[in-house]
């Protein structure tokens, strides 16, 4: 079976989105990119019985070339992502992530950028923009959203959910609980009063240390 890592890491991510609450149903979807090739959740199917062959595999041109059910209806935005944006840190963009989550969503409803309400949002880049609204599954909202994406990992998509990339499901997908959670902090804060927010050197500070986060 091609691809045989990548869907089933698919299938692992797609349930990890329902039992981690950043979707609902069968909405929301990921994929995992390995040269030309990207396995993608099918469109329609419920994420607990999903299994590795169960998951399409298309090519970077749009062209289904494994499996028996159809892909996601966004595939137009995973595609774009995959051809179009970039990592600012140069890292490879292999998978990619998109959410319907609550908070981010509710957001996603209010304002143009996500508030600086916390410096985990230097994870995805120096803001996180709110892509205009488009019909889903269309050409228009991956326009929008490679827009919004520019020279960072993800955006909120307006009215719609949250998407995000990374160089691993694993990463990609840590990005949209970090989105998520952030909305979440900035809501429950601006409910109670007004919150103060991080000024942007602080934000472009931070953005720089997480370059050397981590074990290496």
């Amino acid at each position: 079976m091609i691809l045989a890592k990548e869907r089933l890491a698919v299938c692992e991510f797609a349930r990890r989105m329902t039992t981690g609450g950043l979707v609902v149903g069968t909405s929301g979807n990921v994929s995992a990119r390995q040269g030309e090739l990207i396995a993608v959740t099918p469109t329609g199917v419920d994420y607990a019985g999903l299994r590795p062959e169960d998951v399409p595999v298309a090519h970077l041109d749009g062209k289904i070339v494994d499996g028996s059910l159809e892909p996601t209806s966004e595939l137009p935005m995973h595609l774009a992502v995959y051809r179009q944006a970039a990592d600012p840190d140069g890292k490879a963009v292999s998978a990619v992530v998109h959410t319907h989550s609550v908070h981010a969503t509710a957001v996603s409803t209010l304002v143009t950028e996500v508030p600086a309400i916390h410096y985990m949002l230097a994870s995805i880049g120096p803001t996180v923009r709110v892509a205009s609204y488009a019909t889903y599954g269309t050409e228009e909202l991956a326009k929008t959203m490679l827009e919004a994406m520019e020279g960072r990992r993800g955006c909120l998509l307006a009215n719609h959910g949250t998407i995000t990339f990374g160089d691993s499901l694993g990463s990609a997908y840590s990005r949209a609980q970090q989105l998520e959670w952030a909305c979440q902090v900035w809501l429950t804060a601006r409910a109670a009063g007004t919150p103060n927010l991080l000024p942007p050197a602080e934000i472009e500070h931070v953005v720089e240390k997480l370059r050397g986060y981590g074990q290496r």
